[in-house]
């Protein structure tokens, strides 16, 4: 009988953490309650690295696990794995898409409206 067993004996989860769990693992989707604890978490973890002159939390997995650990604990806890993934790519590639537009429009660029497409009401109405 192990530690879990004897903190547990009726079982060795809840029915709330083996949801918790098929969430993380991406089994079952999660609610929206769940994805706004995750969102919150998300945004925890980004102000610490943030914080920490950290952008690609990937990359210098070592140095934002010392900075920011007890948040990508939080982080990595109450969002689906795959989310925690897409989340820091996706910092580091808005952040180079910040970048290149800020060069762009150094340069001179301007942004375009672009009506008409997919969706939307046709040109010129």
């Amino acid at each position: 009988m192990g530690l879990t067993s004897y903190l547990n004996p009726f079982g060795s989860s809840s029915t709330e953490s083996k949801r918790a769990e098929e969430v993380r693992a991406g089994t079952r989707a999660p609610d929206r309650t769940e994805r706004k604890k995750c969102w919150e978490a998300r945004d925890g973890y980004f102000a610490c690295l943030d914080k920490n002159g950290i952008l690609d939390a990937i990359k210098d997995e070592k140095v934002a696990a010392k900075a920011c650990g007890g948040e990508n604990v939080v982080f990595e806890r109450d969002c689906a794995r795959e989310w925690v993934t897409y989340f820091k790519k996706w910092r580091v590639a808005d952040h180079n898409k910040k970048q290149r537009l800020k060069a762009l429009e150094a340069q001179g660029a301007q942004s375009v409206e672009i009506t008409g497409g997919p969706g939307g009401p046709p040109a010129g109405q």
